[in-house]
């Protein structure tokens, strides 16, 4: 009688055996993380509170209540030190605060604000605001030598030599004392190889003062 051959034994099923882990899920690389869940999972406590307080700001800001959207946007600096990635976002919007923040300067009235206005322009270097105030002051005070010294430096310094000249020869005619001024200013140094500058600096001979003049008006009247 033929032996009956052993059955093989069945493997257990997945589903009888209690003691198998489920399979592992692959692992998902950082780079594909959603950026919600980097957030939630790594985000401070205090990261929102600074976010409100920042959006409160920046619609002060849009409302162009700055003084309220500095004092806001300030308070995320110093409250939340921490929160560095937002600061980045809160300085932006603090420098445009700043400067419409600032209180507007009333624009010189008379003359004499005008020319201190315009001798701070011209040591600032603001050659194109001096000259706009010193024009206000000539159209007002056609022989204002002061005015017109003054626009012979801002042209100057400008390059514009021809206007320069022309400002200072009026302006020594108007009175000789700016003759002296002009020969010690620095200034006015770009104009010193200019032979319309050395001729206005030379001062006029006086006629009457000449005894070679005198001596030829006397031969002339015999």
């Amino acid at each position: 009688m033929a032996k009956q051959r052993p059955q093989p034994k069945q493997k257990a099923r997945a589903a009888d055996s209690s003691s198998e882990r489920p399979p592992t899920p692959p692992k998902t690389t950082p780079e594909l993380r959603p950026d919600n869940a980097v957030a939630g999972s790594t985000r401070r406590s205090t990261y929102f509170e600074a976010v409100a307080v920042y959006e409160k700001g920046v619609e002060a800001l849009q409302r162009h209540d700055y003084l309220q959207a500095l004092s806001l946007l300030r308070s995320v600096l110093e409250k939340f030190p921490d929160e560095k990635e937002l600061h980045e976002r809160v300085r932006l919007y603090l420098n445009v605060c700043e400067r419409h923040a600032k209180p507007k300067v009333a624009a010189p009235q008379s003359v004499q604000e005008r020319l201190y206005a315009s001798t701070l322009a011209i040591n600032g270097g603001k050659y194109d605001e001096a000259i706009s105030h010193l024009r206000l002051v000539r159209d007002e005070d056609p022989d204002n030598d002061h005015a017109l010294y003054m626009l012979a430096v801002a042209h100057t310094q400008r390059g514009e030599f021809a206007e320069a000249v022309a400002h200072l020869q009026r302006s020594i005619a108007l009175n000789p004392e700016n003759r002296g001024l002009a020969r010690r200013d620095t200034d006015l140094d770009p104009l010193r190889d200019d032979d319309s500058f050395l001729s206005a600096l030379d001062p006029v001979p006086s006629h009457n003062a000449d005894p070679e003049h005198r001596a030829f008006r006397a031969r002339t009247a015999r």
